[in-house]
């Protein structure tokens, strides 16, 4: 495959080389400088702290930070549109927002030096994975209100590159101007990098012969067999990056392109902590908490992410601890019959039948008084042996998850394609 050598120690930031030790003793500095922040110039953070009784000045070592109340997405909507700011407004030289589907956005805003912060972590980001000074790389990531186009781009200058900002959609357009620009570098969703592959077939074009060596992505859960169907069909390495708008957005954590074994959480910048998610306590593996440790517009106190992971000591960042590829999110998991499932769970089921492609959709209907989830999954061009493969798939989830399942398999090309963040369950019950 085509990559970069991994980074030389003099090209690393100073702070990439430091002892654990030394990090710690920043982070400390940091947190007590943001929890100040925060109880000083946010109403929302002063009414909770002082309903659980805690002051800033209470945070003397970083396990004090678990006396500190949580954050949740909630807070941010029942602050709209601007009162978690810690900043006037007129500090404030960038606001992005949530789609808000499911209510009101949540908004998010930046003074300049967050925008400088975001740029570095972003560029930090883009060289572990193998991106270079000097490279051509593509983002398409959504520009706008989304944090992931305008984070990738500015990251990427900052690195040093050129970029080309082609944003979402015009799918055959993008591949001509891969072929034209020859890009190294992508940055997009997974499910979107499928479609891309869709179509240099559809073009004719061998996507392993593409000047692509690097793809970066993000913004959605993906497996570890996804991971193996964009190398192998796309001749590059693929490694995953993370980041939400809440806590900054892309950047937040980034994959090591010598080591692929998680990502390295940017600990000089975002503290992370593992909790139940039905409790809130510490554990080992759960929901992801994080809280900011240098955001001046909006710093973010123990933001309960959703996303389902675990932390491990650091591997090619010795210093920075990593976090498994996220399994899931608390609010896509689906509850059928008492049994919890993640649509990447199916995922990987799907991608170890050579018949069937990644492009999948999770129906959820109700049809008297049982639910039924349907697995949707296209076919590979060519396959006609749709019958054994739909049997095969219902078999494994039932050996694997313990459910069972109905499994329709229908056309290439016939399931909608995502631009952007990528929706896997359609709960079509009558509740």
């Amino acid at each position: 495959m085509k990559l970069a050598q991994p980074p030389a120690q003099e090209e690393l930031d100073a702070i990439e080389r430091v002892s654990r030790d030394e990090l710690m003793a920043i982070q400390l500095e940091r947190l007590q400088w943001t929890l100040h922040h925060a109880y000083e110039n946010v109403p929302l953070y002063r009414q909770k702290f002082d309903q659980q009784g805690v002051h800033p000045s209470d945070c003397k070592d970083l396990s004090d930070l678990a006396k500190f109340p949580f954050t949740t997405k909630q807070d941010l909507r029942d602050c709209y549109p601007f009162g978690m700011f810690a900043v006037p407004r007129t500090e404030v030289v960038r606001v992005h927002a949530s789609s808000g589907t499911t209510g009101k956005p949540t908004v998010v805003g930046y003074t300049r030096r967050d925008i400088d912060t975001w740029a570095d972590v972003v560029a930090r980001s883009i060289r572990a994975a193998g991106g270079r000074p000097g490279d051509i790389v593509h983002v398409a990531y959504g520009y706008g209100l989304f944090t992931g186009g305008l984070g990738a781009h500015y990251g990427a200058e900052r690195l040093g590159c050129t970029v080309v900002p082609v944003s979402g959609g015009m799918t055959p357009r993008q591949v001509q101007l891969i072929t034209d620009f020859r890009p190294s570098v992508i940055m997009v969703t997974p499910s979107y990098m499928l479609a891309l592959l869709d179509e240099f077939e559809a073009q004719g074009l061998d996507p392993r012969e593409s000047s692509l060596r690097v793809g970066i992505f993000g913004a959605e859960p993906w497996t570890e067999q996804m991971r193996t169907e964009i190398e192998d069909r796309f001749d590059l390495h693929a490694v995953d990056i993370y980041g939400l708008s809440e806590v900054m957005g892309p950047g937040v954590a980034q994959e090591c392109a010598e080591t692929k074994d998680g990502l390295h959480v940017w600990e000089d910048h975002f503290y992370p902590e593992t909790v139940d998610p039905f409790t809130g306590e510490p554990a080992d593996s759960g929901e992801l908490v994080f809280t900011s440790l240098t955001k001046e517009a909006l710093p973010i106190i123990r933001y309960r992410t959703r996303d389902l992971t675990r932390l491990l000591p650091g591997t090619a960042r010795p210093a920075f601890r990593r976090m498994e590829k996220v399994t899931g999110r608390t609010d896509d998991m689906i509850i059928l019959r008492g049994v919890n499932l993640f649509p990447t769970q199916i995922e990987e089921l799907v991608l170890r039948i050579p018949g069937l492609s990644p492009h999948f959709q999770l129906h959820l209907t109700r049809p008297q008084r049982l639910d039924v989830l349907t697995v949707k999954v296209e076919s590979r061009p060519g396959f006609e042996d749709r019958a054994s493969a739909s049997a095969q798939l219902a078999r494994e989830v039932k050996d694997r998850v313990g459910l069972t399942v109905e499994v329709e398999i229908v056309e290439p090309e016939t399931l909608e394609r995502s631009m952007g963040k990528l929706k896997r369950v359609y709960d079509r019950r009558d509740n």
